[in-house]
């Protein structure tokens, strides 16, 4: 049904946005691994877990030489945008949350921008042990994700239109499942993939059926010990 519904949403995008242009909060990721991290962002492996268009991962790619992006997304129309920007990419048409078919500690850089919260809880575990899996020593996990923490939209879904499963709701328009994060939640779920390196809030405005509604994100990276 999800698969359905993201096809659809690329299709005629409701949510998403079709730009080739990362986030900002992308952009600050890309720069903190370079001035921070002192990290060559050159001869990479790239996981983009739920690439959509892959505007993020062929952003970092295209901040050094010789790095390979390996995009997953449930999405044919999604991954058709996503090999019209990154032709040089490998782009496999899967769910996040099912076994990925790579080696273990393949990837210096995962990946997961606002992709995994439509996720179920089984789904959900998966794509954790995947990410563990595949995340060499000392590589690098970014996630954004959906914030409950001060989101009044958040909270009112949840009232309103509640899923099946913890702080999920269902959108009534699109039929989508999503689910939000307090912070105590975010850090509980992605503690045992590594370190910590930070975790910010930030907040964007979505337009949908004509009203713009706040949302507020969490932005965290996390480094493989």
């Amino acid at each position: 049904m999800q698969e359905h519904i993201w096809e659809k949403e690329y299709q005629d995008p409701k949510l998403v946005t079709l730009s080739n242009e990362p986030a900002q909060s992308f952009k600050d990721f890309v720069r903190f691994l370079r001035r921070d991290q002192q990290l060559d962002l050159s001869n990479l492996n790239i996981l983009d877990l739920g690439c959509g268009n892959a505007k993020n991962s062929f952003y970092l790619s295209e901040q050094g030489v010789n790095n390979k992006i390996v995009g997953v997304e449930i999405s044919e129309t999604a991954l058709k945008h996503a090999k019209q920007l990154a032709p040089n990419g490998e782009f496999l048409k899967q769910s996040i949350g099912t076994v990925l078919p790579f080696g273990d500690s393949t990837f210096d850089i995962v990946l997961d921008v606002t992709s995994s919260n439509s996720l179920s809880e089984s789904e959900r575990e998966v794509y954790l042990k995947e990410i563990q899996r595949l995340l060499k020593l000392s590589g690098y996990l970014f996630v954004r994700a959906l914030c409950k923490d001060g989101d009044k939209n958040a909270q009112n879904m949840l009232k309103e239109f509640p899923g099946k499963e913890k702080d999920t709701y269902i959108m009534p328009d699109l039929g989508l499942t999503e689910r939000v994060f307090s912070r105590e939640n975010l850090i509980e779920t992605y503690s045992h993939l590594g370190e910590m390196l930070y975790l910010d809030k930030e907040t964007h405005y979505t337009k949908f059926n004509n009203k713009s509604y706040k949302r507020n994100f969490w932005v965290g990276v996390w480094r493989n010990n």
